[in-house]
C-alpha cells in the first residue's frame, strides 16, 4: 500500500476516534446534567422552600451600602456577600443569584455606603437546610453575620411589613464643644452636664410629625411625603474609648429619608456650637430653604427595625414567632464591640472625619433664604459626600 493510501486510512481512524471520544464527552456531560438536576430536585423535595427573615449585623466599612448593584462588581456591597454565602451553602439555587426576585429577596432598611447594622433584617425564600445559620455564616467574611432566623407569612415583605426603624450615631463629644475650643486638643475635651441636657432638649423638638423637606434632597415643600414622623431622639451620657470621649445618639422613626438624620445631628451640633441661632430649627420645618449641614456618615449603625403590626396579627397564631431578638442581644452587643464600635472610634482617630467637617460649618449662612444660593451651597457640600449616603 502507497504512502499516501496509508495516510488516508490513518487520518479516517484518528477523525473516527475522535467523533467516538467526542460523542462518549457529550454523554458524561449529559449524565453530570441529569445528575445535577436530579440532585436539584432531591434538594428541593428534601428542603422546599420557605419564606423567612434573616437578622443580621455588619460593619459598613469597605463596603458601598447594602444594596446590591447586579453587573458591578467594582462597588462590593453587603448583598453581594450574603448572597454569595446564600448559594455556596445551598440556602437557594445558583440562578438566583442573578435575580434576586426569584427568592422574593427585601432588605428592610437600605444602608448606604460606610453605614453599619446591628439589626438588619431581610425577607426571602430558602431551603430550610440543617444547621442553616452556621452554614451561612462560614461563607461570611468576620464583618458580616446572620445572627438570627425565623419563619414569616408567605406574604411579609420585611421592607412593607416595618413600622419603624431605630438608628444610633457614635460621634466624639468634641462636636458639641464651642467654635473656638482646639480641636487639636481632641483627648483634653470633656462634655459638661450642661451641654448635654441642651443637646438633649433640641433633639427633643424633633418628636412629633415635621416637614423635613430642608434634612433632604431634591424635595419640594409641598411633597406629602417630606413629613415624618419621630418617636424618640436623645444623647446618651458619654464615655472614653482610646482616651477620646465619645456618645451615642439614639433616633426611632417610622421611616428616614436620604441624608435626614444626618442632617438631624448637623443642625443640631451647629446650634450648640453657636454657629446657628435656635429658631433655625422651627424654620427648617417651613417651607422656606433653609441651609442644613449633614454630619459625616461615619457612625451611622441601623440598630433595630420594628414590626409591631406583625407581631400582633400573626405572632400570636400559634404558627409565627413575633420577630422580636431578645435571645440574641447578646450576640448583637458581642458583635457590636468586636467589630463595629472599634471600626468607627479607629476611623475617627486615625482620619478625624467629625473634625474635618466641623471646619465646614462656617460656610453655612442659616439666616440666608435664597433658595438659588443655598441650592449652589448644599450641590458643593453633596458633592463632596458622594458616595457617602445615608439614611
Amino acid at each position: 500500500m502507497s504512502e499516501g493510501g496509508m495516510d488516508k486510512q490513518t487520518a479516517t481512524l484518528l477523525k473516527r476516534t475522535n467523533e467516538e471520544n467526542e460523542d462518549s464527552a457529550e454523554k458524561v456531560q449529559a449524565a453530570k446534567r441529569v445528575k445535577t438536576d436530579g440532585e436539584h430536585a432531591e434538594d428541593e423535595k428534601k428542603y422546599p422552600k420557605k419564606k423567612v427573615v434573616l437578622l443580621m449585623a455588619y460593619s459598613g466599612k469597605g463596603y458601598y451600602g447594602m444594596q446590591r448593584n447586579p453587573g458591578n462588581s467594582q462597588f462590593r456591597t453587603i448583598e453581594d456577600d450574603l448572597v454569595a454565602a446564600l448559594i455556596k451553602s445551598g440556602c437557594i439555587p445558583e440562578n438566583h443569584g442573578d435575580e434576586m426576585k426569584k427568592m422574593s429577596f427585601q432588605r428592610c432598611a437600605r444602608t448606604d455606603k460606610g453605614v453599619s447594622a446591628a439589626g438588619q433584617v431581610v425577607s426571602l425564600k430558602v431551603r430550610l437546610i440543617d444547621d442553616i445559620i452556621e452554614k451561612i455564616n462560614e461563607h461570611l467574611p468576620p464583618q458580616i453575620k446572620v445572627l438570627g432566623l425565623k419563619r414569616v407569612t408567605q406574604g411579609f415583605n420585611s421592607k412593607n411589613n416595618c413600622d419603624a426603624r431605630t438608628y444610633s450615631y457614635m460621634l466624639p463629644t468634641l462636636a458639641f464643644s464651642p467654635k473656638d475650643y482646639d480641636t487639636g486638643n481632641i483627648a483634653a475635651f470633656r462634655l459638661e452636664p450642661e451641654t448635654l441636657q441642651k443637646v438633649n432638649r433640641l433633639f427633643a423638638l424633633y418628636k412629633g410629625t415635621h416637614n423635613f423637606h430642608n434634612f433632604t434632597s431634591q424635595k419640594a415643600p409641598s411633597d406629602p411625603s417630606a413629613r415624618r414622623y419621630i418617636t424618640e431622639m436623645s444623647c446618651g451620657e458619654p464615655f472614653i474609648r482610646r482616651n477620646y470621649e465619645f456618645a451615642v445618639i439614639t433616633v426611632r422613626g417610622q421611616s428616614f429619608m436620604l441624608h435626614q438624620i444626618r442632617k438631624m445631628i448637623g443642625l443640631v451640633i451647629a446650634v450648640v456650637k453657636g454657629y446657628a441661632k435656635e429658631e433655625v430649627m422651627e424654620r427648617s420645618w417651613g417651607h422656606e430653604k433653609v441651609d442644613v449641614p449633614k454630619a459625616p456618615g461615619l457612625g451611622l449603625i441601623l440598630e433595630r427595625v420594628h414590626f409591631d403590626r406583625y407581631n400582633k396579627r400573626f405572632g400570636g397564631d400559634g404558627l409565627h414567632e413575633k420577630l422580636e431578638w431578645d435571645r440574641e442581644e447578646e450576640e448583637i452587643k458581642a458583635f457590636k464591640e468586636a467589630h463595629i464600635y472599634p471600626t468607627i472610634i479607629e476611623t475617627e482617630c486615625e482620619e478625624g472625619s467629625m473634625v474635618s467637617w466641623m471646619a465646614t460649618l462656617p460656610i453655612h449662612d442659616f439666616e440666608a433664604t435664597s433658595i438659588e444660593v443655598q441650592d449652589d451651597k448644599v450641590k458643593k457640600q453633596d458633592d463632596a459626600d458622594e458616595g457617602n449616603d445615608s439614611d
